[in-house]
């Protein structure tokens, strides 16, 4: 779908959903359809969101909208984002919800203004943004880690992602995920997550470890070691439990372990 063709198609969804619920009137029409550009809303609902008395909605709104005209790459990772959500999520109805709605959307499209700020040396600015994400959202993503496109926070409630963790494309992990280290060590110390992993409820991987593309991590787990491709893991410490089940477990989104 084109840039284009799915913000027509989210305007849509906003203009029926004033007319099922007017009481949101207000919120829909200042969220989506005041706004001319799909990037616009995104920088939009950043600087609404992101707003303090330490920092004004409005120079949020300069940052976000400098950043979208500088980078398109931007857009174009929240619109793979926005696609992934509405595919995996079956929570998720129309393409507009995630923008208004889901703190997972939100947190990650924000992460990426911060990690834009990293990347340009403007550096306490990102760590400010990923303060503010930490108390508004419930998430926790250092600016300088590296997020691909296609990745879903499903819940996003308390999800911490260290400062040299590497996450690929096409990535989904539910709530209370931790990539994180084992300790004080400076340096390369965070996990490296290949495509299409699949990373379940409160799963903790630590340390400077790789888990291999189209993989799983079953809820709850503790990965302290390299997870091979296509492979289940469980346990605390975790296992090699079996396949991955599937070609892409991150978008079939199947929890359950074989009995075996």
């Amino acid at each position: 779908m084109s840039r284009t063709a799915l913000w027509r198609q989210i305007r849509d969804e906003a203009a029926r959903a004033v007319q099922d619920e007017p009481l949101l009137g207000a919120l829909i029409h200042a969220g989506l359809l005041h706004h001319p550009t799909f990037q616009a809303a995104l920088a939009y609902r950043f600087s609404l969101k992101l707003a303090s008395n330490e920092m004004s909605e409005q120079l949020l709104r300069e940052i976000a909208d400098d950043a979208h005209r500088r980078e398109p790459g931007l857009a174009d990772a929240a619109q793979v984002d926005l696609q992934a959500v509405f595919h995996r999520d079956p929570a998720c109805h129309r393409l507009m919800q995630p923008m208004l709605f889901f703190k997972g959307y939100q947190a990650l499209q924000a992460y990426r203004i911060a990690h834009w700020l990293w990347t340009h040396a403007r550096r306490d600015m990102a760590y400010f943004v990923q303060m503010r994400v930490s108390e508004v959202f419930g998430v926790d993503i250092h600016p300088a880690a590296r997020i691909g496109v296609g990745v879903m926070f499903d819940h996003a409630h308390s999800i911490v992602i260290g400062e040299t963790a590497v996450v690929g494309n096409d990535v989904s992990m539910l709530h209370s995920v931790t990539l994180g280290g084992t300790g004080k060590e400076d340096g390369d110390r965070h996990p490296k997550i290949a495509d299409g992993v699949l990373i379940g409820a409160g799963a903790k991987v630590l340390g400077n470890i790789k888990v291999g593309h189209h993989s799983r991590i079953a809820a709850g787990s503790v990965v302290l070691a390299d997870v091979p491709c296509c492979k289940t893991v469980a346990g605390v410490p975790a296992r090699v439990v079996g396949d991955a089940g599937c070609d892409a477990p991150s978008d079939m989104m199947n929890q359950l372990l074989e009995a075996g």
